[in-house]
């Protein structure tokens, strides 16, 4: 890796740890989309493997709602885990431009969808069905693309969680998404150790931009956070429809 990409590596990694400080996501869909521009896909995604998860795991761990959010979303990290083994077979498309594009459109629609406060609902006794299905299509989804967010973060926003548990429970599903594609990617043999120091690198850099991330988040409130996680998805989504179409 030269030093010209291995900057442009690192200035990712601390927009990408930023993003997902202020509203929870976005680590690995920015560094994907961008890390692409100078990396070929696979080579990308287990670059984002060591980051992700570290970041993942620091999200997961600070707070006070972990226990409740293992008890309920317990199903549909087992369907996440399911889904993304099942769709190794898909893997060739990371960063596929259909992929990018079919994600970018999903993403831009729930956005919008979440700043016209139209409040998605699942009963209760709904979860324990929902919840295996709607992580096993995450799962496949995540296996083709690299990128966890649809249709999971919309069912954690619909069974009621709020902000700080949000982004709690979404770095619990993040961590065993970065653990199961992990997992594929090494049955794939994208790892090399030519990527292990730029990815130690990379987890100082992230959790630097994640920590500032999450020092504005700690001044924002419910309202606007909710505006700010909205409008982070459509920019999101925009960007992955626009880098589809291109």
């Amino acid at each position: 890796m030269t030093a010209t990409v291995l900057v442009f590596v690192l200035a990712v990694f601390v927009l990408a740890g930023f993003a997902k400080g202020v509203i929870g996501l976005g680590l690995p869909t920015i560094s994907m989309g961008l890390l692409a521009v100078v990396l070929p896909p696979a080579e990308a995604a287990a670059l984002l493997i060591l980051p992700s998860l570290v970041t993942n795991v620091w999200q997961m761990m600070d707070g006070p709602h972990l226990r409740a959010v293992l008890r309920r979303l317990w199903p549909l990290n087992l369907g996440v885990c399911v889904g993304t083994w099942g769709g190794a077979a898909f893997l060739s498309g990371l960063g596929g431009p259909y992929g990018a594009l079919a994600l970018g459109v999903a993403l831009m629609a729930y956005a919008v969808s979440g700043l016209a406060a139209l409040k998605l609902t699942v009963p209760r006794r709904a979860e324990p069905w929902l919840g295996p299905l709607t992580g096993a299509v995450t799962g496949a989804i995540t296996a083709a693309t690299g990128v966890f967010v649809i249709p999971a973060v919309p069912y954690m926003q619909a069974i009621g969680l709020q902000k700080d548990a949000l982004v709690q429970a979404l770095g619990l599903s993040f961590t065993v998404s970065t653990l199961a594609l992990a997992v594929t990617l090494a049955g794939e043999r994208a790892f090399t150790w030519e990527l292990a120091w730029p990815s130690l690198v990379a987890v100082v850099i992230a959790l630097l931009g994640m920590r500032l991330g999450q020092a504005v988040r700690a001044r924002l409130s419910p309202q606007t956070f909710r505006l700010c996680f909205f409008a982070g998805l459509l920019a999101l989504g925009a960007y992955l429809a626009a880098r589809g179409l291109t």
